[in-house]
């Protein structure tokens, strides 16, 4: 039934592993998000907050599934366009999701700061 294999015959297989993660690449890169996604942020939760205001939460079902859609949204941008690995890119997503559909402007405390991050590892990437 089982056959003992021979030492020839048994291959050897290397862990594929990236080649830096956010951890290597310092503080800015592991906190920080594309300052595209920092202003879309901004906005939406701005968007979002003054509906939920004026209809006095009749909203807040809404604010929900847009802050679903942007935690798509900056989890692919994280990946395309910050160069963040996969498990980087969704948590700042989940992060950015969460306090946007929290009917309140906490989205702006967050992205502002992240943001600024964000640039300057640009700013540092471009001169490598």
């Amino acid at each position: 039934m089982f056959q003992q294999s021979k030492p020839q015959d048994i291959q050897t297989v290397t862990a594929a592993t990236p080649a830096e993660t956010s951890s290597t690449r310092g503080f800015a890169a592991a906190f920080g998000l594309d300052p595209r996604v920092a202003l879309l942020t901004v906005v939406v939760d701005a968007m979002l907050f003054g509906g939920d205001a004026i209809t006095l939460g009749a909203l807040i079902p809404i604010g929900i599934a847009v802050g679903a859609i942007l935690g798509l949204i900056v989890y692919k941008i994280q990946i395309k366009w910050h160069g963040d690995d996969h498990d980087s890119a969704l948590i700042k997503s989940l992060i950015v999701a969460l306090l946007t559909s929290i009917p309140a402007p906490l989205g702006a405390l967050f992205a502002i700061p992240t943001g600024l991050l964000g640039i300057v590892e640009s700013l540092r990437r471009r001169k490598k």
